[in-house]
């Protein structure tokens, strides 16, 4: 089964923002029908306890709105206790990086991480992330930024092999990723 970590960012590599709301405001049409539509696809959600938390506070108190409700959900956590409010999850205590090894070969859905900061890092430093999806939102939220996200990973090459411009400026980036051993050689015409 396919891996692929799946973030939405600022241009400055921000999970999150002291006081702008989500998608710091800039959703629109466009990216709300792409995240409709690929919201349908079946893949099972992997989260962390704080990602759960957060994502399960946002839930519609009617589960027939609840597009991610419907969704498989896989809740990694050593302080949670089950049973779990939140339809379709799991609780898996231990290292995640072992069950997702397993997830990989037994699994019958595709996996993303959604959130996850720890998580989805873990994952590609042990070389189990097959896809890395990124939606940038045009703002730089230097001041107020919250959760930088590609602090402490590992270093990686990204193979473009998708990208898309919806609603004049949010920017969806899908890519391949290879780890590094080292960093890559001076390529062709380097000083």
């Amino acid at each position: 089964m396919e891996l692929m970590v799946d973030y939405i960012t600022s241009l400055d590599g921000y999970g999150a923002a002291e006081g702008w709301p989500g998608w710091w405001g800039l959703e629109g049409p466009e990216y709300l029908a792409w995240l409709g539509e690929d919201s349908k696809n079946q893949h099972t959600l992997l989260m962390g306890a704080k990602t759960y938390r957060l994502m399960h506070g946002f839930a519609p108190a009617d589960e027939a709105d609840d597009a991610l409700g419907t969704m498989q959900k896989i809740v990694f956590s050593n302080t949670l206790t089950e049973p779990l409010g939140w339809a379709n999850s799991r609780l898996v205590r231990g290292d995640a990086v072992d069950a997702v090894r397993e997830l990989k070969e037994t699994g019958e859905h595709p996996l993303s991480t959604i959130g996850s900061l720890s998580l989805a890092r873990s994952l590609l430093a042990a070389g189990l992330v097959d896809r890395f999806r990124v939606v940038v939102f045009p703002v730089i939220t230097g001041k107020t930024g919250q959760e930088r996200i590609y602090d402490g990973y590992p270093d990686v090459v990204l193979d473009l092999t998708e990208s898309r411009t919806f609603d004049g400026g949010i920017q969806l980036l899908d890519y391949r990723p290879r780890l590094l051993d080292a960093p890559l050689p001076p390529g062709p015409g380097s000083a």
